[in-house]
């Protein structure tokens, strides 16, 4: 149970794909427009209950409570062996030699 005054994370679909402008991408069309948005509970929830938030600028939003205390899930992708050759070769082409 999430108690008011918690950190919270909660997620809200804004547009349904079938509500999205004609001008867009076809994968992107295909999709709905999402909100996924972190504040201080305003009421007592559970996972999964509808939810209203103060965000830190002080926006009030509502959505679907997702996670209590979220964490930073900082992610660069997969390492691609190809950046580290690329990394090799510039600093050959600027420097003169390998990096140590």
């Amino acid at each position: 149970m999430a108690k008011q005054g918690d950190w919270v994370r909660i997620h809200r679909v804004i547009l349904p794909a079938e509500e999205r402008t004609a001008n867009l991408p076809e994968d992107t069309k295909k999709v709905p427009f999402e909100m996924w948005v972190k504040g201080h509970l305003l009421e007592d929830g559970e996972l999964g209950d509808q939810v209203r938030i103060r965000t830190v600028s002080g926006r009030e939003e509502h959505g679907t409570l997702i996670e209590v205390n979220p964490q930073f899930d900082v992610n660069f992708g997969a390492f691609v062996p190809e950046i580290l050759e690329m990394d090799v070769r510039l600093r050959t082409a600027l420097f003169g030699k390998e990096a140590e």
